[in-house]
């Protein structure tokens, strides 16, 4: 099967099978899914897209005019800065269709911690690894090996999320 073809077949399976589950089981696109958060960045956190293998990584789509999007904000700092240091990376991918024009000065403002990455027309339209995103937030957990292991629509409490992240963390 072509890496195109399996990408797509994953990115369905991930956004009908993972979302709002726990405990099922990763889904593998190999390198795509952190491939596709090869995607220019604004505010005061820069990415680096090279410096996400090997870490666990929590991929948030939002958009600057969602409030649960705006609410779930303190909990990414939070998980960030609880887990960070131990090979955790938050990654928010701002949805707005005008793009960098609205993203660069909300991520100014809020000076995040984690990278806010600018979705490209592709991403718009759900033609990457992660297939279309039909709500806002939808949250993606990836192990160490760029595996989707969990996800998310809507807002998800913090302790839920944590917990799944420290099991990944432990898992070395």
């Amino acid at each position: 099967m072509k890496s195109t073809a399996r990408a797509w077949v994953c990115a369905a399976v991930l956004v009908a099978g993972l979302s709002g589950c726990r405990g099922t089981r990763p889904v593998d696109a190999g390198p795509a899914f952190l491939r596709a958060l090869s995607l220019p960045s604004v505010g005061p956190t820069r990415h680096d897209p090279r410096a996400l293998p090997g870490k666990v990584v929590l991929v948030s789509f939002f958009a600057t005019w969602c409030f649960p999007c705006i609410a779930e904000m303190p909990t990414l700092e939070a998980l960030q800065r609880d887990y960070g240091a131990r090979g955790f990376q938050v990654v928010s991918v701002g949805m707005d269709l005008e793009g960098a024009k609205v993203l660069q000065p909300f991520a100014d403002h809020y000076a995040l911690r984690y990278p806010v990455l600018v979705a490209d027309d592709l991403m718009h339209q759900g033609q990457t690894a992660f297939g279309p995103i039909r709500a806002l937030p939808t949250t993606i957990l990836l192990d160490r090996r760029g595996r989707a292991v969990a996800g998310w629509q809507g807002v998800e409490g913090h302790g839920d999320v944590a917990k799944a992240i420290e099991k990944l963390l432990a898992e070395d």
